[in-house]
């Protein structure tokens, strides 16, 4: 399966075998901030969860740049 908003193609479960998945995401207070930043804004996490199991078969964020410290990112 493909996410149209990251590139990684999951096809079968490694868990279970299972071919079906869906999509969901986690915002809110469970964001994903840079280790030791408190201040800076967090990113969803998003999810390709296997229908047949249930388990999470990857995590993403879309701008893991944005993680970085702005010193840091590239120009």
């Amino acid at each position: 399966m493909q996410n149209p908003f990251h590139p990684v193609q999951i096809k079968q479960c490694p868990f279970c075998g299972g071919t079906e998945f869906v999509y969901g995401y986690q915002g809110g207070y469970g964001v994903v901030i840079r280790e030791g930043s408190m201040l800076a804004a967090g990113q969803n996490l998003h999810h390709i969860i296997c229908r047949n199991c249930g388990s999470v078969v990857h995590s993403y964020v879309d701008n893991p740049e944005k993680l970085l410290k702005r010193s840091d990112r590239k120009r």
